[in-house]
This record gives C-alpha cells, structure tokens and sequence, in this order.
C-alpha cells in the first residue's frame, strides 16, 4: 500500500469509525515502525538445515504448538528457532534466494499462502503448486487443510522431488468454524475487523480467541498427520513462517518488518514419513473470478 492509499484508507476508518477509527490509526502508525527493520539480516533460512520435507504452519507460535503437542505422536521436542522474516511475504522473498538457488530448484513448494503471486517465481522452483489459485474454499474463505495435503500427497507421489515444501494457512486466521460471539468480521475487508483486530480491541477476551487460535492448529495438525503416512520423506521438519503478536509490547498479529520475539520466534519439530498408501487423494480444481486482493483481505491483509 503507497502512502496516498495509507492517508485514504486512514481517512476513511475516521470517517466511519470515529473515536475508533482514530485508534486503528495511531496503530497502524505505531505497528508501521517496525517496516525499519525489514532490511536488517536476521534469523536462520530453512535451507541452512536439514529436512526432505518441510511442513509450515502459517503464525503458528512456538507456545501454540507446545500447548498440544502432547496430543499428537509425531510431535517430540520442539525448539525454538529465528524466522528470517515477521509476515509471509518477508519470509518468501528470505528464503527463496539467489544464495540458496540449487536447493530452491529441486524443491516442490505446495502453497495455500496468497503472496506467492507477488514474491515467487515459478520457474525458479522444481514444482511451484499454488493451491490458492484453484482450491480456495468460498464459504471458508481460507484454503482447508485437506486440499493442502492432497495436493502434496499428489506431487510427492507423481514427482517424488528431493525437496517438498507444504505451506499450510492454518493456524493463521480465518479461523475455520468460529464461533467467538463477538461482533467483529473475522475476514473481512479492509474496514472491518480481523479477530485478531478484535481481541485487540477487547471484542474477544484472550482465552476465547485462544481456544479458536488451538482448534485452528489442530485442523491443521490432523491432517499433517494425514501427510506423513502418505508421503515418504526420512528427514521431516514442522515449522512456521513467523509467529503472532497478542499484546506483547503492545503489538498484535505480525507486521512487515518485525523483531519482536513472539513474531520471530518459531517452532521446528522433526520427525520422519513413510507412504503406507492408507488415503487417495481427492483433486477438485475450481478457478472462480476472485482476484488476489480479495484473498489477502480474507486474509487480514491490506493492498
């Protein structure tokens, strides 16, 4: 978003909202603060490890992930390591570099994640599956968890690529299935509230949206599970692309740019897949006219 787009869309929060249209604002400038640290090189690229198969978990923080690993086997030890980047555009454009080129070639990234119209090219990548494109649920307005993993099982089976990635939205919001009790607009344009805008502002108490933030990841969770006993990969890693802020400093969700260590900070678990070949996958390709503006504001994103 330029700055004329940014005195615009301020503007018009005032003119709508008021005295909270007004503190919306003066977030947005404080949480704008942090695009100074885009440039500064910090974090450890996912090539710098070890892995065949590389699951991310949208904002998926390290706290959320411990609070149910217990609940899934294939989860053990889970350590905390430093994204390269606070926001999955950030993370795209540090990971996929020029320094790591012969790995990103042989690697099949299967994406539900919207900002690889804008950071990726795909003839950089062995296998560059956008799910968002043609697998986009309308009434959840988020790609689902199984159409993420059926993609993968597909790729991995008909390609066998020496690297996959599998870049799950989940446990990022919309949370799928919420029922919060709070008048807010979980996903919608860029006037209206996000829930995390919603527990920002007192709409949603913390253990509420917390529930909603677990039963997200869990979603997620099932069906990764799903994915390691229909793929074959000796070396698995589970991470995430950033975390999120809920209240920390002040901060919510994950601005561009951001060091803060709830937003930075991430989970890595390892574990191992084999192909016992107990699901087939189901692909159900269905392009419709909306465009990746309304995506990323589905999103939570802005422009």
């Amino acid at each position: 978003m330029g700055f004329d787009d940014w005195v615009s869309v301020s503007a018009e929060k005032i003119r709508k909202k008021g005295i909270e249209g007004l503190g919306d604002v003066a977030y947005d400038l404080y949480t704008g603060l942090w695009w100074l640290a885009w440039p500064l090189p910090r974090g450890t690229n996912v090539y710098e490890r070890e892995w065949d198969l590389l699951v991310v978990l949208d904002a998926c923080r390290v706290d959320l992930l411990q609070s149910v690993a217990d609940e899934y086997d294939f989860l053990g030890d889970i350590e905390r390591v430093e994204s390269v980047g606070s926001m999955s555009k950030e993370w795209m454009a540090k990971t996929f570099t020029d320094e790591h080129a012969n790995e990103v070639a042989e690697t099949a990234y299967v994406t539900s994640n919207v900002f690889s119209e804008r950071m990726l090219d795909a003839d950089r990548f062995e296998t560059l599956e956008e799910v968002w494109r043609d697998g986009w649920d309308g009434t959840a307005d988020t790609v689902l968890p199984r159409t993420m993993t059926d993609r993968a099982i597909r790729i991995a089976r008909e390609n066998d690529p020496d690297r996959l990635i599998v870049h799950y939205v989940q446990p990022h919001h919309p949370f799928v299935d919420l029922d919060a009790g709070f008048d807010a607009d979980p996903f919608g344009p860029a006037l209206s509230d996000t829930v995390v805008d919603a527990l920002r502002k007192g709409k949603i108490d913390r253990e509420r949206f917390w529930r909603a933030y677990q039963d997200n990841l869990r979603l997620a969770l099932d069906d990764v599970e799903l994915l390691l006993s229909n793929v074959d990969a000796e070396r698995v890693a589970i991470t995430a692309d950033h975390g999120d802020a809920l209240g920390e400093w002040g901060i919510y969700d994950h601005p561009v740019g951001c060091l803060h260590p709830a937003v930075r900070t991430v989970p890595w678990a390892t574990t191992t897949a084999t192909d016992r070949d107990t699901h087939d996958p189901e692909i159900d390709r269905e392009v419709d006219d909306s465009d990746v503006e309304d995506r990323l504001q589905a999103l939570g994103y802005v422009g």
